[in-house]
Order: structure tokens, then C-alpha cells, then sequence
């Protein structure tokens, strides 16, 4: 059974979650918002894939030690990935209850339903909660990727069965490259998530040459983009987190730029 849940608001968007006595849901911490007084909440260091939340790895010493290991992996994959060190967990004690969850930004939610067929990934941060039974991971995006685009990129993998609830910025519309030939290219700020099956790369905006100095300079994309093949469904966002940040300093008058932009500024301090 999927989790029950309702997502509500417009510019920033929540999600209600009604849980069945027993039922248990975790969520990233710093995304919680509130919960009736017969749900019970605990902080843990290991998600639902992690040594902390299997007993069956053998009993003893070493069973305790595999646990204790398997939690620190996890703790620190998520530190170098630059995600929250814990979880909170929220569980129905004595009846239904309900929890409420959000994300950071202002901008739209989306509930994904995980059959155990495909996993999921989404861009850093864009986890919010999920029921126990979906497991939280982080998938590194390096090597020819990262070396072409001039960057890596930290990914959240989700796999399992049950719900899994998102967040992103602005307003999202789903894709699929497959509609498009196959191949869509996009700001790399504007990927919120999507589905296994998808081939997730980086390229460069033009070559080292005068119209590709000016793509970077004067366009405002910088020197890499997205590109998302094959088939299946992609979540993008109107609204970037750089994008947010620029409109805020500059409405602060933090960002007096000239009439060729911010690599020109004004701006004297």
C-alpha cells in the first residue's frame, strides 16, 4: 500500500502525510514541519539501507561492529556528498496519525511511486521524506561525465517500494528525451530528478572558441549542460537555486551589474 498523502499550497508547497498505526515514514532532517502528539519521532544516523536498521547481520559482537560500520559508511558518504549526517523517523503509535513535511525553496512538490522495478534519482536536496520502505542512497556521477563537463555531480538514489516525496524550486514539468528525439539538453540547475534508465551526462556549451566564450561570458549558462537520453520520465524546474540566490543579491543592491552583466560589475563593495 502507497503512502497516503496530500500535497498542498501553491508558491510553497507541503506535504500532509496520514499514517496508519505502526506505519513509519523518515525524512531528511530540516524538512519536518509538524505532527499530531501520537506520532513519535527518532533521529538516526543510518537510513533504511544502512547497518542501523537491519537486525539480521548476525547476532554478537560482530553483528554490532557490521551495524556500527555499515551506519559510519553511510554517515560519511552523506558528508562528502554535503547531505545531512541524520534522518528523522515518524511512527503512528495507538491510531492514525499525521505528519507534515516541506521542502527549502519555494516551489512545487511531487509524490513518486516506486514499484521495485526502476530506482529514482534526484538532485541533491531534492529529498524530503519517504516510507520506510524505500531506501535512500547517494550515487557519485564522475569519471568521463564529470571530466567532460568540467564538474561531478552527487545524485540521491531511491529504490525499493513505496513513496517517495520531492521537492524542487518553481514550477516543475515532467519530460521524456524519448518525445524529443530521444535527447534533451538543459541548464544543469533545472534537473530535479528521474528515472533509471536515463543516461545523465555533461557537456560543454560550444568549444574553446569565440562564440563559446561567449555562450559562458555573456549567456549566463556557464560552460556546461545537462543532457538527459533514452526513455523514461524527467523532472525539471523552472526556478535554480544560482537563479534565486543572483535576484536576491541584486534586490539587495549587492549585485550592481553593467550593461554586459556580472562579469563586468559595478558593484564596488
Amino acid at each position: 500500500m502507497t503512502l497516503q498523502q496530500e500535497i498542498v499550497g501553491t508558491a510553497m508547497q507541503m506535504a500532509v502525510v496520514s499514517l496508519r498505526p505502526g506505519q513509519t515514514v523518515y525524512c531528511e532532517a530540516g524538512k519536518f514541519l509538524f505532527k499530531t502528539a501520537n506520532v513519535t519521532m527518532e533521529t538516526r544516523l543510518s537510513g533504511p539501507s544502512g547497518g542501523g536498521e537491519r537486525s539480521g547481520q548476525g547476532g554478537g559482537m560482530g553483528g554490532l561492529l557490521r551495524q556500527a560500520m555499515g551506519t559510519a559508511m553511510q554517515a560519511g558518504q552523506r558528508m562528502l556528498a554535503g547531505e545531512s549526517l541524520a534522518f528523522q523517523y515518524f511512527t503512528a503509535q495507538g491510531g492514525e496519525g499525521t505528519v507534515g513535511f516541506a521542502g527549502v525553496l519555494p516551489g512545487e512538490m511531487r509524490a513518486l511511486e516506486l514499484d521495485g522495478t526502476r530506482a529514482w534519482f534526484a538532485e541533491k536536496d531534492a529529498f524530503v521524506a519517504a516510507e520506510s520502505s524505500v531506501d535512500f542512497g547517494i550515487a557519485f556521477a564522475g569519471g568521463r561525465t564529470g571530466m567532460s563537463g568540467g564538474e561531478g555531480f552527487v545524485l540521491e538514489k531511491f529504490t525499493g517500494h513505496g513513496t517517495v516525496i520531492i521537492a524542487g524550486a518553481g514550477n516543475f514539468i515532467d519530460l521524456n528525451p524519448a518525445d524529443f528525439g530521444g535527447r534533451i539538453e538543459v541548464d544543469t540547475g533545472c534537473v530535479v530528478a528521474f528515472e533509471e534508465g536515463i543516461q545523465y551526462g555533461v557537456q560543454r556549451v560550444g568549444g574553446l572558441n569565440r562564440q563559446g566564450i561567449m555562450n559562458a561570458v555573456f549567456g549566463g549558462e556557464g560552460l556546461s549542460l545537462a543532457t538527459l537520453e533514452g526513455n523514461g520520465r524527467v523532472i525539471l524546474q523552472s526556478l535554480t537555486i544560482e537563479g534565486l540566490a543572483n535576484a536576491l543579491k541584486k534586490a539587495q543592491g549587492g549585485d550592481k551589474q553593467g550593461p554586459t552583466g556580472g562579469l563586468f560589475s559595478t558593484h564596488t563593495g
